[in-house]
């Protein structure tokens, strides 16, 4: 395992001071703000509250754009699609298209419960999309994405120490525009999305109307009933009607009401796919076939409906602005957790090509055994129903702003944020049902100053101070008693930031934050603690903090057809949350470690090489450990895998100098458009996109199995466009390797493993004006 220490972070910071005078050495005077003809487009992102040039800003922020997130989702990939797709950025779920979980700069949350809290904040719109389910909301008529990397407490608030994924979408105009997309390819798959508005009162009043529709069939089958295209399949719906009222030049109202609808198959969990001592994917795996013998073929869905209303109001000097969010959602999940079939005999037939195993099926254990179980050895059946019930959410915010006119210019606000939801637990056969109330207020005030000291020199500063409380109540199975509990904390994030344009065409900057992550409750294992009178079988971690260093630059050159920018950047959290998921006691607990430490750098280009080849690239370097030498974990289930950790006297892994979970050590990410022109009215293209994932940990502790490196992912697009861009035609591949890629395990029963998606080919037709 690898250590942080000072040589390292002094090679970092002296690589970025490099990089910083090279750029400066090439970067020709222009214009602030300026574009040369056939040169690189702006980037305006609204990081700090406000519209803004992402070159003059001083925070490690990346975009994607419309038409590039558009063809990431053609094979009808969901949120997750981002994943690897920005430097320091990684997302992955354990419960196929609900529930995702994000990690920026190697912060992150294991914990697959719907109650999970996260460090990485979800924005759409303007509004915190909190709960997981609510995070996995259908993307669609996407206008920017936008990353922001390090802690962004002081302007989005608690719970954003690692960062900030915000969704912009296309909004009303007064002027008449539409944009669409749709795309058809193998496995029936189908995705239908776009946009269309324009004024209904010319100058007072604009209408934006948005859609979506995603399917896939199913396509996998179940080997153990005999049942073809049984699973893997989905179909989501959703909508969104957004109305822009402007009375007059210094008022706007701009109110969006959305839903979705969205029903599909749960993560595919697959029995034994790794042998013992290797991450490889073994003869149980057939990326088209499961052997599922409980899990009803693992059914999910989720509905939800929400709204907004965001009031500016330009009162000269300053503006008021007003958001108030209101979200209701609910899903559910069924299935067969242990990926395989336990069938009664010791000659019970087993398909060829699967290992098997032999296991005792009564209980309490008899010691005698009776079963078969394929594929491979699996010790006990295990299959889950959840569900997220009467999920609200409630958010208001309220600042006011200076104008932005003159050289010292400021904002400051009230947040206060409302959500209640109930998680229902089930088993056919356990747990009996369980149902988990969660309850989370908080409220904040914030403010933020920034001062041109110079034409050349910025300073900025911030702080936010919070109140946050989290409930829990519960009605649980039996022979369990759960008293009511409630965590709270207040506490205090700041930044302090300064930006320096040494020439026209490069700034170098420095920021220092503070974050905060919320305590938290987690109550999965009431419902796994029936008949065995325990007493408030949830646990609590309390508040984690962050204080994070970083500098970099960001230069644009050649004439302004090429961008590079860099950031290298060094944190520790104190009493950092971690989740301990399964494992031989099969748990789902909240801890608090000592300490996490990362570092690490993050690189940013891109390129106009002629005016018919565009190349992008992004990396990531992120180097995580967790110090703590007292803090133990139970390892894998079954003693199938081979733990890599010292253990301490009751078989606990000793995790302390692990890099921490699913942070993967490096990401790569590549996109190239060559066009040719055809003809005076429109041009031939080919693009290509590629992601690289490297070393990563799935759990606390590590193993020789229950890890990824080098997963890659890659598509193509080779069609035609109109000069005006208004149409486009394009074959495409998504994911044209068809790898077979880990993407994470479960531990407490066997060797069980899930994978990427699979290879998806087909056409996609762009209209837009």
């Amino acid at each position: 395992m690898t250590r942080h220490n000072l040589s390292l972070r002094a090679v970092l910071f002296a690589g970025a001071s490099t990089l910083a005078a090279a750029a400066a050495s090439t970067a020709p005077a222009q214009d602030d703000g300026a574009q040369a003809a056939g040169g690189l487009d702006t980037i305006i992102v609204t990081t700090q509250k406000r519209e803004e040039n992402q070159q003059e800003i001083p925070i490690s922020v990346e975009t994607l754009s419309a038409e590039r997130f558009a063809s990431i989702q053609a094979a009808g990939d969901d949120i997750l699609a981002l994943a690897a797709r920005v430097p320091s950025l990684y997302a992955e779920s354990s419960n196929g298209r609900l529930a995702p979980r994000f990690y920026i700069r190697g912060l992150g949350n294991v914990d697959f419960d719907v109650a999970a809290s996260q460090p990485v904040s979800i924005v759409m719109d303007d509004v915190v999309q909190e709960n997981v389910v609510l995070k996995s909301a259908p993307l669609f008529d996407i206008d920017q994405v936008e990353v922001s990397r390090g802690p962004q407490g002081t302007l989005f608030g608690r719970n954003t120490p690692a960062g900030v994924v915000k969704f912009v979408t296309a909004k009303p105009t007064q002027e008449f525009s539409y944009n669409a997309q749709f795309a058809y390819g193998s496995l029936d798959t189908i995705t239908a999305q776009g946009g269309v508005g324009g004024p209904l009162i010319e100058d007072v009043l604009a209408i934006r109307v948005s859609g979506l529709y995603q399917r896939r069939g199913d396509w996998v089958d179940n080997g153990f009933t005999g049942e073809d295209d049984v699973i893997g399949g989905f179909r989501e719906a959703a909508g969104r009607v957004q109305l822009l009222y402007t009375p007059t030049e210094n008022f706007s109202l701009l109110a969006n009401v959305h839903g979705r609808n969205y029903r599909g198959t749960s993560a595919l969990f697959r029995a034994n796919i790794l042998t013992s001592g290797s991450n490889e994917l073994n003869a149980n795996f057939d990326r088209d076939t499961v052997f599922y013998d409980g899990g009803a073929n693992n059914p999910q869905d989720a509905t939800g409906i929400g709204g907004s209303v965001k009031i500016d109001w330009d009162w000269g000097p300053v503006v008021v602005t007003s958001i108030t969010g209101y979200e209701d959602a609910s899903s559910f999940s069924l299935g067969d957790i242990d990926g395989g079939v336990i069938t009664p005999g010791l000659s019970a037939s087993v398909p060829p090509g699967l290992t098997s195993g032999l296991t005792d099926t009564s209980f309490p254990a008899d010691g005698i055994v009776d079963s078969t179980t394929f594929p491979g050895f699996i010790p006990f059946a295990a299959e889950t129903q959840d569900s997220v019930d009467d999920l609200e959410q409630f958010t208001q915010e309220l600042r006011i702003a200076s104008d932005g006119s003159g050289p010292f210019n400021w904002v400051a606000g009230f947040y206060y944020f409302d959500t209640s939801f109930d998680v229902e637990t089930f088993g056919p056969g356990f747990p009996p049902l369980t149902v988990v109330n969660h309850g989370n207020d908080s409220w904040a005030l914030f403010g933020q100053l920034s001062y041109d000291v110079t034409d050349r020199l910025n300073i900025t500063g911030g702080v936010r101070y919070t109140e946050d409380e989290r409930t829990l109540d519960a009605t649980p199975p039996p022979f369990v008693t759960v008293n009511p509990t409630s965590v709270e904390d207040e506490d205090f994030s700041w930044d302090v930031s300064g930006l320096y344009q040494l020439t026209d065409g490069l700034n170098v900057y420095a920021r220092v934050a503070r974050g905060y992550r919320g305590p938290t409750i987690q109550g999965r294992d009431i419902a796994f603690a029936a008949f065995s009178g325990a007493v408030d079988p949830q646990t609590i971690a309390t508040s984690e903090t962050i204080l994070s260093y970083e500098a970099g630059f960001k230069s644009e050159f050649l004439d302004n057809r090429a961008r590079l920018n860099a950031t290298g950047y060094y944190y520790t959290v104190d009493d950092q949350q971690f989740s301990i998921i399964g494992g031989l006691t099969n748990s789902n607990q909240v801890i608090n470690a000592d300490e996490g430490v990362g570092w690490g750098f993050e690189v940013d280009a891109e390129a106009l090489l002629t005016d018919n080849f565009y190349v992008a690239a992004g990396f990531s370097y992120n180097n995580t450990e967790i110090n703590d030498p007292d803090l133990a974990t139970a390892p894998c289930g079954s003693g199938q895998c081979t733990v890599l950790d010292p253990l301490n006297g009751l078989g606990q892994a000793l995790i302390d100098g692990n890099p921490f979970p699913n942070a993967p050590e490096i990401t790569f990410n590549v996109f190239a458009e060559y066009t040719h022109p055809w003809g005076d009215k429109g041009e031939l293209f080919a693009n290509t996109d590629w992601a690289i994932q490297g070393e990563t940990n799935f759990f606390l502790y590590e193993s020789a199995e229950f890890n990824s490196s080098g997963n890659t992912e890659g598509g193509l697009r080779i069609g035609y466009r109109t000069a005006d861009g208004h149409v486009e035609g394009a074959f495409f591949a998504r994911n044209i390797l068809d790898a077979e890629n880990l993407k994470g395990g479960i531990d407490f029963n066997n060797l069980t493993g899930f994978v990427n998606e699979p290879r998806i080919v087909g056409f996609q037709l762009s209209l837009r004006n």
